[in-house]
């Protein structure tokens, strides 16, 4: 129950956040979910030219989910432009307190990429027609992956899928994520978006559920390389706000594209 109650309020507060909320006070909190990403992600990988600087490096990273309040991709890449350029200027006047410039150079700029970038999607998703709905139907498919693998991995599971990154995960597992999160997707789509193609969709929720398996996997590589156990303590039993959001990171990229270009 300690982990089951608090699961449970968090998808409500995401389900009125999407459709109750206006799109300029959602890409607000997803800025600042962005910057908690980002502090935790810091802390986890320890690199950073001094604590004196952390606000200022997370400021500089943020800055293209920021720049998407408009609902503007273009302003998304300039954002991304002004966080290389922003740590371009800050390696040159703490080159010598950094003890490897090379390393935070480069970490830095996958947090960008990484943590900003992805999320500043979410806002560029919300500000679509229909958006709301499809942002819940791209978390129903994460979460929907995440519970049939766990089942199926439990029921079938034999071969490891990463076993030197994430042990637990099986390729049965991952095989049976991506059917449960096919059929939620499409069942769920008959009432969220009933004019949307099922076969167009079925295809695109499996792509979407193994690239959210990698997003998953891309976290338990950052958490093994630096030694802990969950990104943070803010959600409590669940750990960190990266533990909950590494899929969406990763998928929210790839369904705005096929939403901007008409594939979906």
């Amino acid at each position: 129950m300690g982990r089951v109650i608090p699961g449970l309020l968090m998808v409500v507060l995401w389900v009125l956040l999407l459709f109750l909320a206006p799109p300029l006070f959602f890409w607000l909190i997803i800025t600042l979910g962005a910057v908690i990403g980002l502090t935790e992600y810091f802390r986890m990988i320890g690199t950073a030219p001094g604590s004196g600087t952390m606000v200022l490096v997370i400021g500089i990273c943020s800055l293209p989910v920021v720049a998407v309040f408009a609902g503007s991709a273009t302003g998304m890449l300039i954002g991304g432009y002004l966080s290389l350029l922003g740590l371009v200027f800050l390696v040159l006047t703490s080159y010598t307190r950094l003890d490897d410039v090379l390393s935070f150079l480069t970490s830095a700029g996958f947090g960008v990429f990484y943590i900003s970038l992805c999320s500043g999607h979410l806002v560029l998703i919300r500000f679509l027609p229909d958006g709301a709905s499809w942002l819940l139907l791209l978390t129903a498919i994460t979460a929907g992956s995440d519970t049939g693998a766990y089942y199926a991995g439990r029921a079938f599971g034999k071969r490891k899928l990463c076993p030197n990154i994430s042990p637990g995960k099986t390729i049965n597992g991952a095989i049976g994520g991506i059917v449960a999160a096919v059929i939620t997707a499409v069942i769920l789509a008959c009432f969220l978006l009933p004019g949307v193609n099922s076969f167009k969709l079925a295809p695109a929720a499996a792509v979407l559920s193994g690239i959210g398996i990698a997003g998953d996997l891309t976290e338990s590589i950052i958490k093994r390389g630096t030694g802990v156990k969950d990104s943070g303590t803010i959600l409590g039993g669940h750990g960190g706000l990266l533990d909950r959001i590494d899929s969406l990171l990763l998928t929210a990229p790839l369904l705005y594209a096929l939403l901007y270009f008409g594939v979906l």
